[in-house]
Parts: C-alpha cells; sequence; structure tokens
C-alpha cells in the first residue's frame, strides 16, 4: 500500500514526459490511416473505371454463351425424321428396312415393308458391282434414280402405285415416280443400305440428301437433277449447294470437300478458254449433258472476264435455236477445284428436244396401224386422229364430228393432188394437211 502511494507521489511529483517515440508512432498511425483512406479511395477509382467495361464483357460473353446455347438447342431439335415437307410429305424412317438388308432378317417388317425391301434390293442387285468404292456405288445408285424415277415420265394409263405425290420409297419404287420427299428417302434408303451414312436435309419446301463419303459430307438434290441435267447437284459443298438451297447449317455436318464432287472427278483439262468450243462440240449429241473443264494453269481475272464473254456466245448458239434440229437450256457454273483458288468451269445443257426413253413415235407405221384399227373400228376418219386415210384421191366418207364450228354434217375428201380436204354444209372446206 506504501509502495503504491509513493509510486503515486513519485508520479505526481516527478511528472514523466512522454518519449518521443511514442508520439512518432501515434503519428504513424494517423499516417497510415490516412495512406489507408487514399488506397481505398484510390483502389475505389481504379475499380470503378474498371467495372463498366468488364460489365460490358461479362455482358458479352453471356450473349455469347446463349447463343451457343440457342444453337445447340436446334441442333437437338433439329427433326429430320417425322418432319413434314411443305406441310404435307412426312419424312419417314426406314433404318429398319436397312438393316434387315444388311441382316438378312426381313421377319419383323410389314408386308409393305418386305415389298419396299424387295424391290430396293433388286436395284442393289442391277447396279452394284463387286469391288466398288463407296463413291461408285453412291454414283451407281444416283444415275439409277436420276434415269429411272420421275424423269418426265407420265402417262394416261394408272399403273398400280403410280401416284405422282410419292413421298415413301415403297410408293417412290412401285410408281416410278416421286415428290422430292421420296428422292431424298428413297436416296438414303439405298446409302444406309449400302452402309453409308446419310441424312435428309430439308426447310419448308424441299428436301436433299447430305451422304458421308470418307469422313467428309456432300449435299445430294436427285430430285432436281432428275428434272434437270445430271451432275448438276451432286456431290455439292456447301458453298455450291447454297447456290439454289437454304437450310439450318447448325444443325447438320458441314460439307467442304471437293474430292467427289463431279467437277473433280469428270473435269476435262484443257490449255485455255479457246479450246472449250471445239471440246464441246464434240462431247455434245443432242442430249442433255454437264461438262466439266479445267485448266492447266488458273485463270487471271481477265480470263475470267472472257470466260462470261463466251458463255454468253455459247448461249446465243445452243439456246437461241442456231443448231439444226438441236435446241439447249444453258448455264454455266464455277466449281471449286482441289487447287487452292482455282476452280473448275461447268456447263450444263438441257436438251430441249431429247427424246424420253419411254416415247412413242406418233408417224411411225405402228402408230399409223393402231390410228386405223380404231378407225376402221367405229367408223371415224383416221385423219382426224393423225393417221392417213388410205384411200385414193377423190374418194370421200362422211363424219359425225363438227369442224371449225361448221354446222350439219361433214365429210374428208382425198384431192387428186393428195391433199386432205373437209367439207361441210354450203360448200365450205378446211384444209387439214
Amino acid at each position: 500500500m506504501n509502495t503504491e502511494l509513493n509510486e503515486t507521489q513519485e508520479n505526481t511529483e516527478t511528472p514523466q514526459v512522454q518519449p518521443p517515440k511514442k508520439k512518432g508512432k501515434a503519428g504513424h498511425i494517423i499516417f497510415a490511416v490516412l495512406a489507408a483512406c487514399c488506397l481505398v479511395a484510390s483502389l475505389g477509382l481504379n475499380i470503378y473505371q474498371a467495372v463498366v467495361p468488364n460489365q460490358k464483357s461479362a455482358d458479352f460473353i453471356d450473349y455469347i454463351l446463349e447463343r451457343i446455347a440457342e444453337e445447340e438447342k436446334k441442333e437437338n431439335e433439329y427433326i429430320e425424321d417425322g418432319y413434314k415437307v411443305g406441310g404435307e410429305y412426312e419424312i419417314r424412317s426406314t433404318t429398319h428396312i436397312s438393316d434387315a438388308y444388311k441382316t438378312g432378317d426381313d421377319s419383323q417388317l410389314s408386308e409393305e415393308d418386305k415389298d419396299t425391301l424387295k424391290m430396293a434390293k433388286a436395284v442393289l442387285d442391277e447396279v452394284i458391282e463387286d469391288g466398288m468404292s463407296n463413291y461408285q456405288k453412291e454414283e451407281a445408285v444416283y444415275q439409277w434414280m436420276v434415269k429411272n424415277i420421275g424423269h418426265g415420265r407420265g402417262g394416261v394409263i394408272s399403273r398400280p402405285g403410280m401416284d405422282r405425290s410419292a413421298f415413301t420409297p415403297h410408293d417412290v419404287l412401285t410408281s416410278r415416280g416421286a415428290v422430292c420427299v421420296g428422292y431424298a428417302t428413297t436416296f438414303r434408303l439405298f446409302m444406309n443400305m449400302l452402309g453409308m451414312d446419310c441424312h435428309i436435309v430439308h426447310n419448308e419446301y424441299h428436301s436433299w440428301d447430305l451422304v458421308q463419303l470418307d469422313e467428309d459430307w456432300y449435299h445430294v438434290d436427285v430430285y432436281s437433277d432428275a428434272h434437270g441435267v445430271m451432275y448438276g447437284n451432286f456431290n455439292m459443298t456447301d458453298e455450291v449447294a447454297k447456290n439454289g438451297h437454304n437450310w439450318d447449317e447448325s444443325a447438320l455436318p458441314e460439307a467442304k470437300s471437293v474430292k467427289y464432287s463431279p467437277a473433280v472427278q469428270n473435269a476435262v483439262e484443257v490449255d485455255g478458254l479457246k479450246d472449250i468450243p471445239a471440246a464441246m462440240s464434240e462431247s455434245l449429241d443432242g442430249k442433255s449433258a454437264t461438262l466439266f473443264y479445267k485448266f492447266k494453269t488458273p485463270l487471271s481475272d481477265e480470263d475470267m472476264g472472257k470466260a462470261d464473254f463466251l458463255v454468253n456466245i455459247l448461249d446465243m448458239v445452243l439456246g437461241g435455236g442456231m443448231l439444226e434440229d438441236q435446241s439447249y437450256y444453258f448455264r454455266a457454273c464455277w466449281y471449286p477445284s482441289e487447287r487452292e483458288d482455282d476452280y473448275i468451269l461447268g456447263l450444263l445443257l438441257e436438251s430441249h428436244n431429247a427424246e424420253e426413253e419411254n416415247y412413242f413415235d406418233m408417224d411411225s407405221p405402228e402408230a399409223k396401224e393402231i390410228i386405223k384399227l380404231v378407225a376402221e373400228a367405229f367408223g371415224v376418219d383416221p385423219v382426224m386422229l393423225g393417221g392417213d386415210s388410205g384411200d385414193e384421191p377423190g374418194v370421200s366418207y362422211p363424219i359425225d364430228d363438227v369442224i371449225g364450228g361448221a354446222d350439219g354434217p361433214t365429210q374428208t375428201v382425198v384431192t387428186e393432188n393428195g391433199e386432205v380436204v373437209t367439207t361441210w354444209n354450203g360448200g365450205g372446206s378446211v384444209k387439214l394437211r
């Protein structure tokens, strides 16, 4: 207790001056606080300055991620089988049929599907040979379809299963006619039977195929070529296909290889543009044709202008009726070459007067005989049916048809000089030939 008092007294009597180091510590503390405040303010300013652009970057990243998610959603939502082109023609799966072909077991197929398999197998047996590559197999099927399905065929006699709106492989192979969905699904069936992967590409009003050869994909529009020119839409890249087709590119594999394009596979090499007219003249035989020409050295910009002029002149000759008994619908396209920044010139010619394989000549002896038989059976004038009267000059006979608005009975007379004249009441007449 005394000790405490003495210490108190001592402190009272002899006040101790605070050493300078304590005063300096407080100053450091104040300085540190002030410095910290300045640092916080500075950091706050920097953070504020960074927030705006960083927020923009974050928003942009979010936007990209949303777009990616949307594209992935599109891919997941892309409908192939079950989609109705034009709201009417449904793309139907045929995997069960191609699987039955590969396994040799059709016991699980319906009677219609068995019939489809039988018809499709017959086609493959006809066109596929041992040792063919996948490209050769694809081309053989494509050529068969272009030549045998739809190709402008028609008739007044209805055949079993004949339907111009056929959209399933069964109806297509039965009727040999089809809408675009019919071509696409039938081609896909053939490709799947041959072990090749194949998708059907579509938009709201059209459909075609995307087939895989090796590791690459190619567009094939059999429908357009069956009603146009062979190879015009065969094994196209995306770049070429966009010239006349549109589709959701995000939903399907990219087609960029030219290895199996018809231009690369079939191009004839020429020295230059001046060689093309003679080469074309030798190749044309009055039928539709697709001709491809590649050049020993890439064409310059000036050469491209010359090519346009050449094509215009060719169109005047080939499409302008300058050729005797021949006329073509003519168009030209540049196709990408295997060489970078180089192109192949494709010339597509659709004959206006090419005869169909099932064409029957109305002026043939067989046609005249048919007309004569019908005319004799029903007592009508064969001339009115497009045939010959078979009578000597001066012989006439009545017919019941009214010609040119004439009133009353008419008759046809073969004159002395071989002209056929139809007369009616009042002495009027019209020369038929």
